[in-house]
């Protein structure tokens, strides 16, 4: 029997948190490869691995790989026991909770919509406690080896202490969320913002693994940026760095619900398309997916909308490109349903504001299903686990 799982980190000594770290995120990897990784004697990592392995968190594969030209010992990798421990991601959105249940390698066992009934604080966390118990109980025996939740939602969010200091679609200001949610449901909670989360999952489970900067921007209701630099999620002194939805690009452009007027977001956030569309057309009842049928009908009037909204999606990376200069830059988030109508103009409008050598980052453009989002926030809440 493995030791009972707990909701203090896991790793205690930098050693342990570093090897682990490595092997969860790029592993299996043999302990010769940890040592020149980490800079740590082959020593070091034995020792930083060794109560890892005795509580079930790593294990070592049969030995396949030479620890060097000549060596006679073949290496025993080691690898994650993905199943040890589950780890329950929920994405709050203004209208519906999108739920997963992840292993230690986030990868989804689970997955299930809950239309919200009430968008107040009270309604929510009701919803999330139905919601949490149906994925533990209902899809499969995880709730024993489950601890740990990661909540994700728009707005400005305090990871450290769990509070929503304000939310723009739900309309919450200075809410406790991480609080009363681990008082409703009995687990360790971790509050994150939404893109940060999702940013997370990419910098240890998806295409940021190994990149020491890149920058993940979405696309959808509004838009969002996270950021890593040296390797690490940059939240910034007040929680907000990388919003990029409120670079204004468009002095003249159309006021903004945070005060601002020509900001990313008040151009090519779902809403502001809608609202564009509808008075281009003259049809006050459209809705975003008869204006995306317009615009792929060939309707230039709706088909400009887009094309403007993708140019300020690109200004506004290329702002990012040229003020951190990440390495690479994902563009993504449920609004790239549409993407055919946004890719030439983000890149065109990327192209034409980056500065210098920043024009040559890679930019990946690719739809994401909300379940991604709530992967995120099961990502979020591995790294609780594993990071202090």
């Amino acid at each position: 029997m493995f030791p009972e799982i707990g909701t203090t980190s896991l790793a205690a000594a930098p050693a342990a948190t570093a090897v682990f770290t490595a092997v969860l995120t790029e592993g299996p990897l043999s302990r010769v490869t940890l040592a020149r990784r980490l800079g740590l004697s082959s020593a070091a990592v034995t020792k930083a691995a060794r109560p890892l392995i005795d509580m079930g968190y790593l294990y070592e594969l049969p030995a396949t790989e030479r620890t060097g030209e000549g060596a006679g010992r073949p290496a025993s990798p080691l690898a994650v026991q993905a199943d040890r421990e589950f780890f329950v991601g929920v994405k709050i959105t203004a209208d519906e909770l999108i739920g997963v249940v992840c292993d230690l390698r986030a990868d989804v066992r689970a997955a299930a919509h809950l239309p919200l009934s009430d968008p107040s604080v009270e309604g929510v966390l009701a919803d999330v406690g139905r919601l949490v118990d149906g994925l533990l109980d209902e899809h499969g025996d995880y709730r024993s080896r489950t601890r740990r939740m990661g909540l994700a939602i728009s707005g400005d969010v305090d990871r450290t202490t769990g509070q929503v200091r304000y939310s723009p679609f739900l309309h919450w200001y200075n809410v406790p969320l991480g609080e009363q949610a681990a008082r409703l449901t009995g687990l360790a909670v971790t509050v994150e913002n939404d893109v940060k989360a999702l940013t997370a999952a990419e910098h240890w489970f998806g295409e940021g693994v190994g990149a020491e900067s890149f920058a993940l921007v979405t696309v959808g209701t509004g838009i969002g940026c996270g950021l890593v630099v040296h390797g690490r999620l940059v939240s910034g002194s007040f929680g907000v760095a990388g919003e990029v939805g409120h670079i204004a690009v468009d002095a003249g452009g159309p006021d903004c619900h945070c005060g601002g007027r020509g900001c990313v977001e008040a151009i090519a956030g779902t809403e502001a398309i809608v609202r564009q569309a509808r008075e281009s057309a003259g049809l006050p009842e459209l809705t975003i997916d008869d204006a995306v049928a317009l615009a792929r009908a060939g309707d230039e009037r709706v088909g400009a909308v887009f094309a403007r909204a993708g140019s300020a999606i690109g200004s506004g990376i290329a702002a990012v490109a040229n003020l951190v200069g990440p390495a690479h830059i994902v563009v993504s988030g449920e609004g790239l349903a549409a993407y055919d109508l946004f890719e030439a103009h983000i890149r065109a409008g990327f192209e034409r504001q980056a500065f210098g050598a920043a024009v040559n980052c890679p930019l990946s453009i690719r739809p994401l299903p909300f379940e991604e989002w709530a992967r995120g926030a099961a990502a979020v809440s591995i790294q609780s686990l594993v990071v202090a």
